[in-house]
């Protein structure tokens, strides 16, 4: 079996549009979120939501394209060019071995919005022929592809909430088996518009706490519903032994992988946290997590902020690791900086997650402040922690059941 590196990242985020800018903020427990300014929240209960800001698509892609590109597309190829660039990966390899594994929740959802208010109001032809290229999901892959001429594999991980972790795991799993030498994989969400906040308010999903830093809490008593993220994460997966011989810098090494499926509810989890603690422990035990000292174990968690997740997942630890173990473990959510970045929240958690690895510091959980008593892990509250960190674990969890775990090591 080959071994699987990581060789460049890159980012786009509400609190950082680069990999060092984002991690910086995560350091510095800066809050991404605020007010909302896409839209006007007059008749809304939600009010706030992380929105990705100064972000300048010209530096990434020509005027034209910007035009055709949703939202989402354009996020997606700012942080694949990232990646690709820092990786140096271009001239390597064949095209043929290099893949793209780049998915979205909900995908062009801004441009659905907007043509379908074009075809209300103007009538069928005045809808744009770049209406369905703008809106599937498939497309942010497509067009990192292109880009680079990456040839093997371009396959979009599309599920929900935990694309990114499921996108990342695939594409190591491809590279392990051989299937591809490299993958660019990671994924991207642009659904901070009117009918993206109204669906998702009305569901009951979603935080409607006026005060930015009272709306995202991970874990804390006073927990109700997450808060809206936006931007795009993106990794460059290499076989070891190509990037070790090349003198590519390693960010550090994929070790396990583990995906489940609740098949339960549509949007709740088990309240037994049987399929999340399945995904935990195969990712664990494909790491050797066992071997190593649990005090030395950081867990980027799911983290929404929602009262039924953040019990569930706190369970899910448990019963994965075994509750001595959990309780020793370094806990932290990241979303309590960059609200929930939805189908980009796996890939730009993984980052975080590689980069705790790689500097032996945990990124806290902002806003914790009244425990739950069904909350009683070690969250890494308010402030980062420098520790020791042997073995990083990512979790992302999705609508439908899905249960996505990644593992990291120092390579």
């Amino acid at each position: 079996m080959n071994r699987v590196v990581v060789t460049g990242m890159g980012a786009v985020t509400p609190i950082g549009n680069d990999v060092p800018t984002f991690w910086e903020s995560l350091k510095a427990g800066v809050c991404g979120i605020g007010p909302i300014t896409k839209f006007d929240t007059t008749d809304y209960k939600v009010k706030v939501a992380a929105e990705v800001k100064d972000f300048d698509p010209l530096q990434y892609m020509e005027h034209s394209d910007v035009r055709k590109y949703d939202v989402f597309c354009q996020y997606a190829l700012a942080a694949a060019t990232q990646a690709v660039e820092e990786s140096g990966i271009r001239g390597t390899l064949p095209p043929e071995r290099i893949g793209t594994y780049f998915g979205s929740g909900i995908g062009g959802i801004g441009t659905f919005a907007q043509e379908q208010q074009s075809l209300l109001e103007k009538g069928p032809r005045r809808v744009s022929p770049f209406f369905i290229p703008a809106l599937i999901i498939n497309m942010a892959g497509g067009l990192i592809a292109i880009k680079y001429d990456f040839q093997g594999a371009s396959l979009p991980s599309v599920t929900a909430c935990a694309t990114g972790n499921n996108a990342i795991g695939e594409a190591y799993r491809a590279i392990r088996h051989g299937y591809l030498d490299a993958v660019l994989a990671g994924g991207a969400e642009a659904a901070i518009i009117p009918i993206g906040v109204a669906g998702f308010s009305n569901m009951k999903a979603l935080s409607t706490s006026e005060d930015p830093k009272a709306a995202c809490m991970p874990f804390d008593a006073r927990r109700n519903g997450f808060v809206m993220g936006e931007g795009a994460g993106a990794l460059m997966l290499e076989e070891y032994e190509h990037a070790k011989k090349r003198g590519a810098k390693i960010y550090g090494e994929i070790c396990g992988y583990g995906v489940t499926c609740d098949a339960h509810h549509i949007t709740a989890p088990h309240p037994e946290a049987i399929g999340g603690s399945k995904a935990l422990k195969m990712a664990y035990d494909e790491a050797g997590g066992d071997k190593m000292d649990p005090k030395k174990i950081y867990i980027n968690a799911h983290g929404t902020s929602t009262p039924l997740n953040d019990s569930s997942e706190t369970l899910a630890i448990k019963k994965g690791l075994g509750e001595e173990a959990a309780r020793q473990c370094m806990v932290s959510s990241t979303k309590s900086m960059t609200g929930h970045m939805l189908g980009a929240a796996g890939a730009v958690e993984a980052i975080a997650s590689l980069l705790a690895l790689k500097e032996d510091l945990v990124p806290p959980t902002i806003g914790y402040e009244e425990p739950d008593p069904q909350c009683d892990l070690d969250y890494v509250p308010g402030k980062a922690r420098k520790a020791p960190v042997e073995l990083a674990l990512s979790a992302s969890l999705g609508f439908g059941g899905h249960n996505a775990y990644l593992a990291f090591r120092k390579a």
